[in-house]
């Protein structure tokens, strides 16, 4: 995958506008996902990732070869995410439903394995409670839990995305763990 990519983002840079197309293709899912995780906003997320994509369009010539294209565009994301969350109120909502959907979460949506009504509920509602909590997180904090445990990335990977040394990354996954457990073990 690694010379494929590369073998893409040379001909982009060469000005060729089917493999910018490519690039895309190839990311515009797991951006999307990462900024609806971290924003908890689809429209948000939405303009993130075109965000994200003018600027790896407009900085192609700035890209390293020598790095990973995914920690360079996935560095990009990141902090569009956190700018718009340093941007944001704090406005913590109970209900946490989705702007385009009245009544519905993303959680919510996840089918469950336990088809009774009851572990359904239980299920919804321990989803619920943790997506509020992760949404409760300061930035720093959100950005770091969010890459680790729902873009299944490894420290070293965060590390590269944030620019930050694997130390700092290590200590603020365990600081957002200690933050979830205290705020989720009252609820749950």
């Amino acid at each position: 995958m690694d010379t494929f990519e590369k073998r893409l983002v040379k001909l982009a840079r060469s000005g060729d506008t089917r493999a910018f197309a490519e690039v895309v293709e190839l990311y515009k899912d797991k951006i999307f996902h990462l900024a609806y995780r971290m924003l908890s906003n689809r429209h948000e997320a939405e303009d993130v990732v075109q965000d994200t994509f003018l600027r790896v369009y407009r900085n192609l010539d700035r890209y390293d070869e020598n790095q990973k294209f995914s920690t360079w565009i996935y560095r990009i994301a990141t902090n569009l995410c956190i700018d718009r969350l340093r941007k944001r109120k704090p406005v913590y909502s109970l209900d946490a439903e989705m702007n385009d959907q009245e009544g519905v979460d993303g959680y919510s949506m996840i089918p469950s394995d336990d088809r009774t009504p009851e572990s359904y509920m239980l299920v919804s509602e321990t989803q619920r409670m943790i997506h509020e909590a992760i949404d409760s997180l300061p930035a720093k904090y959100k950005s770091v839990m969010v890459l680790r445990y729902l873009q299944d990335m490894s420290l070293q990977e965060i590390s590269d995305v944030l620019d930050m040394p694997v130390t700092t990354i290590k200590t603020r996954v365990h600081r957002g763990r200690e933050f979830l457990r205290k705020k989720l073990e009252r609820k749950i």
